[in-house]
């Protein structure tokens, strides 16, 4: 299995794609390949941009990617309640070449944040979305207060249960 996985996130020290990465891992025999948003940086979308300028490689790199992967995995980071900018840019950009940005793609969702709501407000959004953008959600899984959960020393998660869901959550893409 290809494997794209990435954190919804341009922070250099995102703690969703600590997350990302440990959970790809989990898979066994998967060949993976993690990106990082800020390779994709693109001026801010705009039709009138579009207009004078066309889409930017990096979208078409962005798609590409996912063209060529068997399944997605994205922990979402949340900016007031909502996706980073830095997604939110990335994606646009990539559904003006094809609204169906993820393919058909299975995937599973994951979100985390330091404080008690673990992301769940744009894992919800994302969810909710997906069909109209090709993504078939297998699973999603938010994690709470990511520092209490996650040994970020060890790189793994502390407690067993949350190890468990998030076994579960990512077996899914296998079935």
């Amino acid at each position: 299995m290809k494997l794209l996985a990435f954190a919804a996130s341009s922070s250099r020290s995102s703690i969703n794609k600590s997350l990302v990465t440990y959970a790809a891992n989990l898979i066994e025999n998967a060949q993976i390949d993690i990106i990082d948003l800020n390779d994709y940086e693109m001026p801010i979308f705009s039709s009138d941009r579009e207009n004078e300028s066309g889409i930017p490689q990096l979208a078409h790199d962005f798609y590409n990617k996912i063209k060529e992967a068997d399944a997605v995995m994205i922990s979402f980071a949340e900016h007031n309640a909502s996706y980073t900018a830095a997604y939110k840019n990335l994606f646009d950009w990539t559904s003006r070449i094809d609204a169906k940005v993820y393919q058909g793609k299975p995937a599973v969702l994951l979100a985390t944040s330091p404080g008690p709501g673990g992301a769940g407000n744009v894992l919800a959004a994302a969810k909710a979305s997906a069909p109209y953008f090709g993504l078939e959600v297998k699973a999603d899984l938010s994690i709470a207060s990511f520092y209490d959960a996650f040994d970020m020393e060890k790189g793994e998660l502390k407690s067993a249960e949350v190890n468990d869901k998030l076994v579960t959550a990512v077996s899914l893409l296998l079935s």
